[in-house]
């Protein structure tokens, strides 16, 4: 399999080296030259395999021959043995059609450990195998940060740098990334900033010549594909349980970077028979108004209880325009230099079109939220994060045909965001007891100003150079 950026100019690389990279040097992302795919009776024998060899066998098509299927085998049986339901990713029913796919078993109750306790693993296995250090360097709004550290602390041969927004994650999401004392962790809090700051940083170092010329600067975000490989495989986990191949599937997914609802789109590129994509965006809706007006405008983050969607600028969004939008390369990167200059740009005719096939879209106020929230808990006794919420919110109102199932993603454990869940419904959720001396633990980070020239010089002060 080999793997091309969407802007046309840099190299292509296999699996390990797109792995590695994170984001291409021409500051595109990798994307497989083709999708493989499934038939109908490929898909239906998958039917009923543990989670662990069903992601294998799902994800062996796009790592070729960067690892053996066995060595695959292990390396996910591997990842997944840290969750704490047998299932991986089990479904629950709300009502007659209303499902949840719950992603927060892992060890940090996000649904980014799904992928990243993956991604330890393989930078592990390819770093193992010689080359210069690897330093990750990384933006999250709150749930990326601490399922990466808990994925690398302590691996040799890897440094992580992980910037937050100063005062813009909740409690639990900060202290899960600043209680990792392992030596190779460094959390920075960027002050006066908000995560599209911290992501503009990342970016811009993986194009600085003098930070990439001292350091291999690799990539934890969802601009790094072997993370979105690994979140394809729920989707086939959810849809299969359902009925599929032989019946379609709606899935509703709280998204502010792209990521996890792009990985859906991957499994329709696949074959999964998927009804629709509901992209779920709170107020700051980005994505909303690109998928039913076409208009991709930044405008300024507003700060809500629902935190790892505050965001304006969805990185992995770029990968969907690339894909339906003829794979033009070279379009794409003017098209996105334009956008990178003015914050603001026009979604192409073939564009949205590609897009309304299988996406459509909703935004939910905080008051809506907040009654999906309550509406969960009065018809099925569950409680759900922010982000949750705003995923069922899309879910209940995007008019479904009533003989399909919509299966929300539940992309984060309510205990992460205790004060608004206990607003809404009057019960306060309760960490699991794995986590439940978090408060008492050890905290270490560092506050930095929202400067490049100032992070890159504590990057390059802490991090181990090439050679």
């Amino acid at each position: 399999m080999e793997y091309v950026s969407t802007r046309g100019s840099a190299p292509a690389l296999d699996f390990e080296g797109a792995t590695l990279a994170g984001l291409a040097s021409d500051g595109g992302l990798y994307v497989p030259r083709e999708w493989p795919r499934f038939t109908e009776a490929e898909i239906a024998g998958l039917a009923g395999l543990p989670y662990a060899e069903l992601a294998a066998r799902i994800m062996q098509p796009f790592v070729g021959d960067s690892l053996t299927p066995e060595r695959l085998r292990e390396l996910t049986a591997k990842a997944y043995a840290r969750f704490a339901h047998k299932a991986v990713t089990p479904l629950k029913q709300l009502d007659e059609q209303q499902w949840l796919l719950e992603l927060f078993h892992g060890p940090t109750l996000a649904f980014k450990d799904v992928a990243l306790q993956l991604l330890g693993l393989l930078f592990e296995e390819f770093l193992s195998r010689g080359g210069d250090p690897l330093t990750i360097v990384g933006a999250t709004s709150g749930d990326t940060g601490s399922a990466a550290i808990d994925a690398v602390a302590g691996r040799a041969r890897v440094d992580i740098f992980m910037l937050h927004p100063k005062g813009r994650v909740s409690d639990v999401q900060r202290r899960q990334m600043t209680t990792v004392l392992s030596p190779n962790v460094h959390n920075i809090a960027i002050e006066g900033s908000s995560f599209d700051d911290a992501q503009a940083i990342v970016k811009r170092m993986f194009g600085d010549t003098a930070m990439t010329g001292r350091f291999a600067i690799g990539a934890v975000n969802s601009i790094n594909w072997a993370r979105l490989m690994a979140q394809v495989v729920y989707y086939f986990a959810a849809a299969l349980q359902l009925g599929a191949p032989h019946r379609k599937v709606a899935f509703a997914v709280p998204t502010g970077n792209f990521g996890d609802v792009f990985a859906g789109y991957v499994a329709a590129q696949m074959g999964l028979p998927i009804e629709r994509l509901i992209v779920a965006t709170n107020v700051n809706d980005i994505l909303h108004r690109a998928l039913s007006t076409g208009d991709y405008s930044a405008g300024t983050v507003t700060p809500t209880a629902a935190p790892s969607m505050d965001i304006q600028v969805s990185s992995n969004f770029e990968r969907l325009l690339f894909d339906v939008g003829g794979r033009d390369g070279k379009a794409l990167a003017a098209q996105m230099t334009g956008f990178e200059a003015t914050r603001a740009m026009q979604l192409t005719n073939a564009q949205r079109e590609g897009a309304a096939r299988l996406f459509t879209s909703a935004r939910a106020d905080p008051d809506q939220m907040a009654q999906a929230i309550r509406w969960a808990f009065d018809a099925s006794g569950e409680l759900l994060d922010p982000h949750t919420a705003i995923g069922l919110h899309a879910a209940r109102t995007a008019g479904i045909d009533p003989a399909v199932p919509v299966v929300t993603l539940a992309t984060a454990h309510p205990a992460k965001f205790r004060d608004a869940v206990e607003r809404a419904t009057g019960h306060r959720p309760i960490l699991p007891a794995r986590l439940g001396d978090l408060f008492e633990r050890e905290e270490r980070l560092v506050d930095l100003p929202g400067d490049y020239d100032a992070i890159a010089a504590y990057v390059a002060a802490h991090a181990v150079p090439r050679g």
